[in-house]
């Protein structure tokens, strides 16, 4: 697992600095100047609570940091790549809980009441389900089939708000550090550890990339990426594939 590099911005600590025992939020960031402020806003009231929120940039070319800094409890600087960041965030985050939250992903009002019951009722991981919004018609079918086959598999995507202890994310060792499906890789570990409790509360995630890529397109696209993933292609391929430039 990769150590963070040194952080460009601390914001001053909520009442989660002495929670060590706690829930942390990791947020993985690139270039999200647009939507940052609004998301971290909604977050407020959890630090409140005592909750940890750890931002960590991949990189970013806007003002994503500069915006982050005041509505986090941390903001990390580490290189591109969501696995990298989230095992950056895991190692600064001061909770024995991790939740890893996507930054144009919005918790239900009740997600840290689901994953504290889920983990007290013996699970080591789980995941929530997933309303899409703002997307092209037919994206609730997508999220409909997306739920029921996280379900049946026990396989979670980071759309889905994927939290876990930090036993379990320790004993995983962490996200793989590669372009893409680091998620199922992380889902697949953790699942030889328990099946995950899947909530029924759902967050909801932007359909921003079915909105710009046409649904048929999208859904078949991200099918044929991960067949081509379980028939054994490069990770790095993939992310060429599905788009990913070099920067």
């Amino acid at each position: 697992m990769s150590d963070p590099m040194p952080e460009p911005e601390r914001a001053p600590r909520s009442v989660a600095d002495g929670a060590e025992s706690g829930l942390s939020i990791v947020m993985p960031v690139l270039d999200e100047a647009t939507g940052i402020v609004a998301r971290l806003q909604s977050l407020q009231s959890l630090r409140r609570e005592g909750v940890e929120l750890i931002v960590v940039d991949g990189g970013s070319q806007d003002d994503t940091v500069a915006l982050a800094g005041p509505l986090a409890d941390r903001v990390v600087a580490t290189g591109r790549g969501r696995g990298r960041q989230m095992n950056a965030g895991a190692v600064c985050a001061r909770g024995t809980t991790l939740l890893f939250l996507h930054a144009d992903t919005a918790l239900p009002p009740d997600a840290m009441s689901a994953v504290r019951h889920a983990l007290a009722g013996g699970a080591a991981w789980g995941r929530f389900d997933v309303r899409i919004v703002d997307g092209p018609a037919g994206v609730a079918v997508v999220a409909w089939a997306m739920n029921l086959r996280s379900r049946i598999t026990g396989i979670a995507t980071g759309d889905q708000a994927m939290f876990c202890t930090r036993e379990a994310f320790s004993a995983a060792g962490g996200f793989p550090e590669i372009a893409l499906m680091e998620d199922i890789v992380l889902s697949q570990r953790l699942r030889a550890i328990s099946r995950p409790a899947c909530r029924r509360q759902r967050v909801e995630t932007s359909g921003r990339r079915w909105a710009h890529h046409g649904l048929v397109r999208t859904v078949l696209t991200m099918w044929w990426l991960r067949l081509r993933f379980w028939l054994g292609a490069s990770p790095d391929a993939l992310a060429r594939a599905y788009g990913y430039t070099p920067r």
